[in-house]
């Protein structure tokens, strides 16, 4: 045992192998970094000013949205960039950029401000999307599944613990402190990938570069790849309907009393730790017997989960639930980012990523919109059903999308 450990650790790797190590960290460190402040921003919201519960809800979700909707314009620049620059490149201006921005929200007096800096934020978004990129280009397309599916456990580990650790600092400390610890990470992360990810890429002529009309029209699976980014809007849509409420439903569940701050951080970490057991193993399966198939499969199970949160009593029912959510996580995004690489060429990896996180982006943008909408027309119950509601059309999109032709 002990000498197929030291093997395992010891042998010589390929450079996509060294890569996903440190992109892995890399991830990591940002998933801690991102998630330490989410589940109690709309919590710290409540704290620069006095707004009533529908003002609250408003502000939540143009917050929460804020980032995506730049994210959503800018990336195909990032994009076109990154395949004529370099994929590591991105990842630098990524987590250096954010580290600076985030730090900055620690220091807001008003709810202006912190949108204003969520929308700069978007600007500066990309480490996780070009990591994926990265390794997509640079791994044997047979092993595609497998190393995307770890790669994705870095920023879900990442995930898991930041919720944590972000609940206990807000708890102890307050939150400003919790925004200037996050710039602190996203800044080690930058030096890290700075330090140690290697790319082996040959920078591309601008007057050799293909335009997006023209990548899409050479495409082979067009249909799968266009079906995949529609795709990752939905999904997107359906996971980010909560993000503006679920602090507050916690809340609500709560009765308005005890560790309100502790208790979201342990619940929004908890899809984590399915998600980090999942991932590996169903991207593994996904190339064996089709990534197309774990897709639908996470699709109908996301929806089976989330329809009875609408109906739980106590943050246990909950949080039971949102573990659950965990192992559909674990199928989803990787599945799609999998069955993207598969069907791109290298030339065209990055943009393709781009579009990607651009659908995904949008998905961000129109969920908490859809949250915040829903839960002041009904209650936050009405959220999950209307969820529940997007992931299953969801479904239905993937099930034609990836049709054979007859």
């Amino acid at each position: 045992m002990f000498e197929k450990i030291k093997n395992f650790f010891l042998r010589p790797r390929q450079l996509w192998e060294k890569n996903l190590i440190v992109l892995w960290i890399g991830t990591f460190m940002a998933g801690i970094a991102f998630s330490l402040v989410m589940p109690f921003l709309s919590l710290y919201i409540d704290t620069l000013g006095k707004f009533s519960s529908a003002q609250l809800n408003l502000y939540s979700g143009l917050t929460y949205s804020a980032t995506f909707l730049v994210m959503a314009i800018v990336s195909p620049i990032w994009g076109r960039l990154a395949d004529r620059r370099g994929r590591k490149l991105m990842i630098l201006r990524a987590s250096f950029g954010m580290a600076i921005v985030i730090a900055a929200m620690g220091l807001v007096t008003n709810v202006t401000q912190l949108i204003l800096l969520r929308l700069l934020q978007g600007v500066f978004s990309g480490y996780v999307s070009n990591s994926n990129a990265l390794i997509a280009t640079e791994t044997p397309k047979q092993s595609s599944g497998k190393a995307l599916g770890i790669l994705i456990t870095g920023n879900v580990t990442g995930t898991l613990f930041g919720p944590l650790v972000g609940g206990v600092v807000a708890a102890i400390f307050g939150y400003r402190l919790t925004f200037f610890l996050t710039g602190l990470i996203l800044f080690l992360v930058f030096l890290l990938s700075a330090v140690f990810v290697k790319e082996n890429f040959q920078p591309v002529p601008k007057n050799k570069m293909q335009t997006g009309a023209t990548i899409f029209r050479n495409l082979k699976n067009r249909k799968i790849v266009f079906g995949m980014l529609v795709t990752t809007l939905l999904i997107q849509l359906g996971n980010f309907s909560i993000s503006p409420i679920i602090s507050l439903y916690i809340r609500d569940l709560m009765h308005h009393a005890g560790p309100i701050t502790i208790a979201s951080g342990i619940i929004a970490s908890l899809p984590g730790i399915a998600t980090l057991l999942a991932a590996p193993r169903l991207g593994a399966l996904g190339d064996k017997i089709g990534t197309a198939r774990i897709l639908k499969i996470g699709m109908l199970f996301a929806v089976a989960i989330f329809l009875p949160m609408a109906l739980v009593t106590n943050i246990w029912q909950f949080g039971s639930l949102r573990f659950l959510v965990g192992i559909s996580d674990g199928a989803l995004l990787p599945a799609v980012q999998t069955l993207l690489a598969k069907n791109t060429p290298a030339a065209a990896t990055g943009r393709i990523f781009s579009y990607n996180q651009s659908f995904q982006a949008m998905g961000n943008v129109l969920g908490p919109l859809l949250g915040s909408t829903v839960s002041g027309i009904w209650n936050y119950n009405g959220v999950f059903i209307s969820t529940a509601v997007v992931l299953f059309m969801g479904f239905l999109w993937v099930t034609f999308a990836t049709k054979e032709p007859d």
